[in-house]
Order: structure tokens, then sequence, then C-alpha cells
């Protein structure tokens, strides 16, 4: 029975660490050159993964940008009609008027206090509203620019934002004609 010395296994181990090293250079070298020696078969299946993710990036994208469109929509609908939020908010405004005005007091600073402040808060909350619809419209319209350059943007997602801008900029109108009192102004009181 013959025993190795410490000379030759440092050798055998030497040797086992220079070919492990020699095999990661060849993977290393088919890992990058894999596209001249890939069977047709895995060529095709990459470029069916590539396609799918490029659909995949297109589809979320979209779906995202399509579902700002319609909430700037919605919220410019919100604006225009008053909404839940508004008519809280007057009711508000006119109960404090009512609480803050005395009995004695004139028949101008009744209607103000307890009118004028409502109609000037139910205004606040649609010009709230607008701007909101307003800026959200304006960055799916904008949005785009800034992403994959020739990656288009879906026809109806254009054109509901703009409804959404359009929206938003009536609905600011309004909001200041209603708050200037230039739309439906108090009454005069004598």
């Amino acid at each position: 029975m013959t025993t190795k010395t410490e000379a030759q296994r440092d050798a055998e181990t030497d040797t086992l660490e220079k070919d492990e090293k020699a095999a990661e250079a060849v993977e290393a070298r088919d890992t990058d050159d894999a596209d001249e020696f890939d069977d047709p078969a895995e060529a095709a299946a990459e470029a069916e993964l590539a396609a799918l993710k490029e659909s995949a990036e297109a589809t979320s994208s979209g779906v995202g940008l399509g579902a700002g469109a319609i909430v700037s929509v919605a919220l410019g609908v919100v604006a225009l009609s008053g909404g839940w939020l508004g008519t809280i908010a007057s009711a508000r405004e006119s109960l404090i008027g009512q609480l803050n005005t005395a009995q004695t007091a004139g028949v101008a600073k009744q209607v103000s206090e307890v009118y004028g402040d409502a109609w000037h808060a139910a205004a606040l909350v649609g010009g709230a509203f607008s701007l909101v619809a307003l800026l959200v419209g304006a960055f799916v319209l904008v949005k785009p620019a800034f992403g994959v350059p020739g990656k288009g943007q879906a026809v109806w997602i254009k054109s509901t934002a703009w409804a959404g801008v359009t929206l938003g900029v009536l609905g600011l109108l309004l909001a200041v004609a209603k708050y200037s009192d230039l739309l439906l102004g108090l009454p005069k009181t004598s």
C-alpha cells in the first residue's frame, strides 16, 4: 500500500483548482458568445420572452395612464356638480354664520354670514377638485414625453385626459366666478 506524500496531494489540489478555473473561464466565454451557438429553439424562446416582457411593460403603463385619465374626468365632474364635500362645507359655513350672527345684526350682515360664506366655501371646494382634475389630466398627457422614446399612447387615453383637463379648467373658471361673486352674487340689501 502506497501513501501519498504531502507534495503529491498539494500538486493534485493545485491541478484541480486550475481545472476548475479553466472550466469557469470557458463557461463565462460560452455565455458571452451564447447568441452565436444557441440552437434555434432557444433563440425563439428568448425572443418570445423578450416580446412578452415588452408587451407587459406597455400594458402596465397604459393601464395606469388610462386610470389617471378617468380619475381626472371624474374629479372634473365632481367639481362641476358640487359633490357631497361641497355641500357639507357649504352647510357648515352656513351653520357657523348663523351661530356667529346676532339676532340684532343687520340684514346685510346676516345674508353675508349665512349665505355668502357658504357660497364661497362651495366655490373653494369646487376649485380644489377642479385643480386636482387639471393636474392629473396634465400629468397623463405629459407622462409619455418622459417615458420610452417612440412608445405611443392610446388615443382613448389622450382624449379622456383632454376631457379631464377641459373639465378642470372649466371648473376653475366657475369656482373663481362664484368666489368673486361674478356668478350669482349676493343680493343687494338696503
